[in-house]
């Protein structure tokens, strides 16, 4: 009879252990996950990705996963629509026009030339902390504005870490997107 107690004991102190560990693995493959989920969860894709046109409507191109407005595609015409008071997305969702101008979804992907290759956990944290680009540019433009102030402002520093990690993870796609064109 004393054995039982102590088995159920013991089992516990395992359980205990390995949950606690799993949820402190601070490996990169654990932190890539982690961030992998934080990206999908949090939508990035959802503007970063562009999309193919489909029956459905617009599915996200996988082959060019987070790369942002494709620097292929025609500019939207910002004069047709500068004194509307709606703000208008592009058919894939890459690129908005509002009062402030156009603004584009950046490329999130490692490219180190015309992603975030070149930028430095800290940077990208910045980025988030003061909604400036690269931490100290200019004004992250909207909409993600509104969206860092909400949302990411609301993670702690290990997990904008954790999707920094799955950023940088991730396939690079060459893609320059284009500057914002500001009213």
């Amino acid at each position: 009879m004393k054995k039982i107690p102590s088995i159920v004991l013991s089992i516990g102190v395992v359980f205990a252990l390995f949950t606690n560990c799993s949820k402190n693995d601070n490996s990169a493959s654990a932190r890539i996950e982690r961030g992998k989920k934080l990206v999908l969860v949090g939508g990035c894709n959802d503007c970063h990705t562009p999309k193919n046109m489909t029956a459905q409507g617009p599915v996200p191109d996988s082959s060019k996963f987070l790369a942002g407005y494709l620097e292929t595609n025609k500019l939207p015409d910002y004069q047709a629509y500068k004194n509307s008071p709606w703000i208008l997305f592009t058919g894939d969702l890459t690129a908005v026009v509002g009062p402030w101008g156009v603004s584009f979804a950046k490329n999130l992907t490692p490219d180190p030339e015309t992603g975030i290759g070149g930028w430095t956990e800290e940077m990208f944290i910045q980025t988030v902390r003061k909604q400036k680009r690269m931490g100290s540019g200019r004004p992250v433009l909207p909409p993600m504005g509104p969206i860092f102030a909400a949302t990411l402002n609301a993670l702690n520093d290990d997990e904008l870490k954790d999707i920094y990690a799955y950023l940088k993870s991730i396939k690079p796609v060459r893609n320059q997107v284009p500057e914002p064109i500001l009213h």
